[in-house]
């Protein structure tokens, strides 16, 4: 997936942000993201032929093994920062 740095048009951050349904991505781009939303959400949905398919599309295992980690990595800093109640800055 391509980073969005500050070069990014500031329609493509937005969209980003709010929906990224909404951003103008790659196929390959909108499948990572569907797959990231996928573990956080419905983590339990996720079969071998899922996974298959992504394979299909161009995923390979590191790209795989990738998406969970960093998915599964911001996930854990999420609840541990929620269940302790900590307060975003401004």
């Amino acid at each position: 997936m391509r980073s969005v740095d500050s070069e990014a048009p500031d329609s493509l951050k937005e969209a980003l942000v709010s929906d990224w349904r909404t951003a103008e991505l790659d196929q390959l781009d909108r499948f990572i993201l569907d797959y990231a939303e996928r573990i956080t959400l419905r983590a339990h949905t996720i079969t071998r032929e899922y996974v298959d398919g992504l394979r299909a599309i161009g995923m390979d295992d590191t790209m795989l093994h990738d998406v969970v980690q960093v998915t599964g990595y911001f996930n854990y800093i999420n609840r541990l920062a929620d269940g302790l109640g900590v307060e975003l800055e401004e």
